[in-house]
């Protein structure tokens, strides 16, 4: 099922949101999806290329981060990527939830035009000066033709909003990709997108950000790993 996509009239910075259900805080569990083929090597992997799936180390880490969501017992809904890595790893938690899985657009991962596959020293050795104003940058356009951090910012918030009024007062696993997951955890913080560059969401790791009945946001946990003591 896919949520809707009416737009929102908040801002990108997720200031002056009103929720339904004041009295108890909305919670998004944050979940990087697991690894991929490209993951170990660092290479890019958005929206504009191809659509890879879970790698062996990529479905235990799923199956890894299903059992430590179960252990809590507090996720009421999944919501996940379109895309097929993150499709794969919300299912997996889905599973042993008993939950079913809704997809959001808005959880897309960045698209990275022609840069799409290639690693970070790649690109700077094949497109140094846009490698540059790119991490300069939230309005520079990554690989010519692929999505700026202003947009990403746009349609992670608008996601946001979505899930914070559909989902008042409960706790959501969001299942997405660096980037869009980054950019969540940015917005929350009140933070400039130079922190994006800043910051560290491992592969299948657990983020916690809370929305009380005003819109204020705290950031309760980031990178959780450890439940991939054994599944590296």
């Amino acid at each position: 099922m896919r949520i809707g996509s009416r737009t929102s009239s908040r801002d990108a910075a997720g200031r002056h949101l009103t929720l339904a259900g004041q009295g108890t805080p909305t919670t998004l569990v944050l979940l990087r999806h697991g690894e991929t083929a490209l993951t170990p090597e660092k290479r890019l992997s958005g929206s504009g290329g191809s659509d890879p799936a879970l790698s062996e180390t990529g479905r235990r880490q799923a199956e890894a981060a299903a059992r430590m969501l179960v252990a809590r017992g507090t996720v009421q809904a999944v919501v996940s990527s379109p895309l097929r890595r993150a499709q794969q790893t919300a299912e997996t938690a889905a599973r042993r939830l008993g939950l079913e899985v809704q997809v959001d657009e808005g959880l897309t991962e960045v698209d990275f035009g022609a840069w799409e596959g290639l690693t970070f020293a790649e690109v700077r050795e094949r497109y140094p000066d846009e490698m540059a104003a790119w991490l300069a940058s939230p309005a520079a356009v990554p690989g010519g033709t692929g999505e700026t951090f202003t947009v990403v910012a746009r349609r992670a918030a608008r996601a946001r909003d979505r899930l914070l009024a559909r989902y008042a007062g409960q706790t959501v696993l969001v299942v997405s990709h660096v980037g869009v997951l980054r950019t969540l955890v940015r917005l929350a913080l009140g933070a400039p997108p130079a922190s994006l560059f800043r910051m560290e969401l491992s592969a299948a790791s657990l983020s916690v950000v809370a929305y009380d009945g005003e819109g204020s946001a705290s950031v309760r946990s980031l990178n959780d790993t450890s439940h991939l003591a054994d599944h590296r």
